[in-house]
């Protein structure tokens, strides 16, 4: 998948799709139409644990069937905490579970969409592509 145009689309912004909110709902459905979106266990994970309904568990356990994989390994994690590393020896504060997103993407060189403004922090530190909407 290296080098693909494929899209890694962070837990926020999948919770704004799924409350059917603009301009997210559009954009990520089209994704989903042109088969952009790629996946990590992870956000898999991370939307599990905010379901609310046995429906909505049944709608994100599909995400396994539906999305690409990025490739994800033990040195990916490796990455990701020497990446907590350095941006905490920067004075900067971001979670592991950010710091292992933005190690998938670069890794797998993909782009993220995300609300979250640790990644504009996290990409000071190293090369990612974040997605403007």
């Amino acid at each position: 998948m290296k080098g693909s145009d494929k899209i890694l689309v962070d837990t926020s912004v999948w919770i704004e799709f799924f409350r059917k909110k603009e301009p997210y709902y559009k954009i990520v459905g089209n994704w989903i139409d042109e088969d952009r979106i790629c996946c990590i266990g992870l956000v898999l994970a991370e939307l599990l644990q905010g379901v609310k309904t046995e429906k909505e568990l049944s709608v994100i356990k599909d995400f396994l069937y539906v999305f690409e994989y990025l490739n994800e390994s033990k040195e990916l994690w490796e990455k990701a905490g020497e990446l907590s590393f350095h941006l905490s020896k920067k004075g900067i504060r971001a979670g592991l579970s950010d710091c292992y997103i933005a190690a998938a993407s670069r890794e797998n060189e993909v782009g993220i969409i995300t609300l979250d403004k640790h990644f504009g922090l996290i990409q000071k530190v190293i090369e990612i592509k974040l997605i403007e909407v």
